[in-house]
């Protein structure tokens, strides 16, 4: 009896050891639709909330207290009786700063070009190499682009493995005629772009970036702020040296999406550091955000 209650122990610890990747609260907006019957709506939340949440993405061990934080805000604005929806896509994620309660912002992308084929209860099932729906391949492809991130932050270029599964999941959907997928085309925030981007040596300041502005800057400024301070402020430099190579560059708009208020925020605060020549360099990498850097007062 003790041996058997022995192995159930080791099997439960096992189960709870495999927890997946994500927590992640995927939320339905169906406001725009003048539709009567709601249903479809709610179910299709919680199929993809089970869908993202209960899925093993990768196969790395992820403790429960390290599940990447996000969140996906789907807007429908047209609906049909055929059960095709059209909408955007906001993506959002974060991780926890070391020593801290904080989390800091990783993602934050607003996807214009969702449209998709669901009918009511459907089974959501993902195969990296098969096409089988577009509602499935986005929801996928941002899965692993915000695992692929998430572990940007904490290794160099640690998040290939996750970045090559989304570039799988672009190859199949390429052929499907559904929209976002481009390679080529005015729209250069496509799904296509910014897996290719990020993958790419061109860009290769970005990862650099991440890891350094996340592992070397943020997780120390618990217990060295100064050091910290530094190291995020010469991290923007890195963005200098990609500007010059390639001005208007897709990733740097990005980054600064998600981390324009953060960096505000850092840098009003003490210890003090070199503001003028940090608004400078700010001022050159993103000019999108010109407002919010006059607003680091110090």
């Amino acid at each position: 009896m003790r041996n058997i209650l022995l192995l159930f122990v080791f099997a439960m610890s096992g189960l709870f050891g495999m927890a997946q990747e994500l927590t992640c609260t995927i939320t339905v907006n169906s406001d725009q639709v003048s539709q009567t019957n709601q249903q479809i709506f709610k179910t299709l939340e919680r199929s993809l909330n089970d869908f993202v949440n209960k899925n093993k993405w990768t196969n790395r061990t992820y403790k429960e207290n390290e599940r990447v934080n996000a969140q996906m805000f789907i807007t429908i604005t047209d609906f049909d009786a055929s059960s095709r929806f059209k909408g955007t896509l906001q993506i959002q994620s974060s991780r926890p700063v070391f020593n801290t309660s904080y989390d800091t912002p990783i993602f934050n992308f607003k996807d214009n070009d969702f449209d998709f084929e669901y009918i009511e209860f459907q089974p959501l099932v993902f195969n990296e190499n098969v096409f089988e729906s577009n509602l499935v391949s986005v929801i996928s492809y941002y899965v692993h682009i915000i695992l692929g991130l998430d572990a940007d932050t904490f290794s160099l270029e640690g998040g290939n493995d996750s970045y090559r599964v989304a570039q799988r999941i672009v190859a199949q959907a390429q052929g499907s005629n559904a929209s976002g997928w481009e390679q080529s085309t005015d729209n250069n925030r496509s799904r296509f772009e910014l897996v290719d981007n990020l993958m790419s040596n061109t860009y290769r300041e970005y990862r650099v970036a991440m890891y350094n502005y996340h592992r070397k800057g943020m997780d120390v400024l618990a217990d060295n702020n100064s050091t910290g301070k530094q190291v995020i402020a010469g991290t923007m430099k890195l963005f200098e040296t990609m500007i010059k190579r390639r001005p208007n560059a897709f990733l740097i708009q990005t980054f600064f999406d998600a981390k324009s208020d953060e960096i505000q925020n850092i840098f009003s605060d003490g210890p003090k550091t070199d503001i003028v020549a940090l608004k400078e360099t700010l001022n050159r990498v993103a000019p999108f955000y010109s407002s919010t850097w006059n607003d680091i007062k110090y």
